[in-house]
């Protein structure tokens, strides 16, 4: 859809919710979000343009399940596991243990037809609300694919949650995905996300993420990702946490893709005592943009939040890091800490780091660092005083650089593939 004449969508939309076999508070949701499109702005993401970007382009076939070979998504293991590819369900695995539990981890689909008033509770209710800008309105509208966790009260899963989603480069399909994720009170696990692009094409799609983590009061939650989407995939993500009391989600993500993307990655603090820490690590390429908003709000008191961002460009890159702390008056206490730093490798590249500490209130702690420059040339002139030669010592003064997020991965594999993706992305 490249104008926003989404009454035409109308019978569309209604067709692929009775399809999928949704309830009808579903269906009427996303018939309300499509009335609304037209009515809100594009989100705001400071020094970054993307409104002419194809972020609205869906088709009437979007919903068919992609055809084409089935990706190997490597070892297996006896971990809990949901791959899919484009809006179909390939694999799933959760242990009869954590199901007599009460574990929940299906695609969103099942998850609506099986549990529709869980569901219904936490559906862009409580984190990402439906209507807050026209993006997350035409997510609410086109959704196509997703995936449900829900770990009861005390259950504590000591082997990481792995989600793959592939996207196949040569379907048309547009990929709008969303996961739900509620921790229930001192619940405590980890869960591991990869996006990943299968074999580029030529087809240009439009993609839509949206990650909804509730963590209640005494939950722990470790959210690692690994994002791989291709260079023909123009990507808006949303991943927020809703943290209550004493809860706290802490977030590893690796913003690895070839293509252009704007991101929110935001955690809102609403318990006393709530807690996250957010690292972020980004390479951006060729002529590639990408544009992340890294936010905490501090709503309660005594509530923490540190953001940790490191960038890397090449070539003709763009890279922007927006770093938000915001105390909001009342939470007495709050602590919020940023620190966002852009390497550039190129005289051709282009890079922000941009700190916003926005305070409320007094009795508070809160403090920014930014820094956009070079590889630092007293650890070039160490390493290479060693004997290792100039490409060698920029390699892995990079690697230390983005290393956060690498050793934050619960999965051993997955940070050696990780470490394989920046390898790549650098050496392209």
């Amino acid at each position: 859809m490249k104008d926003t004449n989404v009454k035409a969508y109308l019978d569309d939309i209604s067709a692929f919710s009775a399809q999928m076999e949704e309830p009808s508070w579903m269906t009427d949701f996303r018939l309300s979000a499509l009335e609304k499109i037209d009515g809100l702005e594009l989100p705001l993401i400071e020094r970054v343009k993307f409104h002419r970007w194809p972020l609205f382009n869906v088709t009437t076939d979007t919903y068919e399940p992609a055809s084409g070979n089935v990706p190997s998504f490597g070892e297996m293991n006896d971990n809990p596991m949901v791959v899919q590819q484009n809006s179909a369900t390939i694999f799933e695995q959760l242990s009869t243990e954590l199901a007599d539990k009460g574990v929940i981890f299906t695609d969103i689909f099942t998850a609506m037809q099986d549990y529709p008033e869980l569901v219904k509770e936490y559906y862009m209710t409580k984190a990402v609300l439906m209507d807050e800008d026209k993006m997350t309105a035409y997510h609410a509208a086109f959704m196509n694919s997703g995936l449900f966790l829900y770990v009861p009260k005390n259950v504590v899963i000591e082997e990481p949650l792995e989600a793959i989603f592939f996207q196949d480069s040569a379907s048309d399909q547009a990929f709008f995905k969303h996961v739900l994720i509620v921790a229930e009170e001192n619940s405590e696990f980890s869960y591991l996300e990869r996006f990943q692009t299968m074999a580029d094409k030529n087809i240009k799609v439009s993609a839509n993420i949206v990650v909804e983590v509730i963590a209640k009061a005494g939950a722990k939650v470790k959210y690692s990702a690994v994002d791989q989407l291709g260079v023909n995939l123009a990507t808006y993500m949303n991943r927020r946490g809703h943290i209550l009391r004493d809860a706290s989600v802490d977030w590893a993500l690796g913003v690895m893709n070839d293509g252009d993307v704007i991101a929110d990655f935001d955690s809102d603090l609403v318990g006393e005592g709530a807690h996250s820490e957010v690292k972020v690590v980004a390479i951006s390429a060729g002529k590639q943009t990408q544009g992340i908003d890294t936010r905490v709000t501090n709503k309660a008191s005594h509530s923490v939040g540190h953001i940790l961002q490191h960038g890397v460009i090449r070539e003709r890159g763009t890279l922007t890091f927006n770093g938000i702390g915001h105390i909001l008056k009342g939470a007495k206490g709050a602590d919020a800490q940023q620190e966002s730093r852009v390497l550039m490798l190129s005289d051709k590249a282009r890079g922000d780091a941009n700190p916003i500490l926005l305070i409320d209130e007094n009795e508070v702690t809160a403090g920014h660092a930014a820094s956009v420059g070079r590889v630092d040339p007293e650890e070039m002139y160490y390493l290479m005083s060693r004997g290792l030669p100039q490409a060698e010592a920029e390699r892995l003064v990079i690697r230390g650089f983005l290393g956060s997020v690498i050793t934050a991965i619960p999965v051993k594999a997955v940070q050696n593939e990780f470490v394989e993706v920046i390898e790549r992305k650098l050496n392209a």
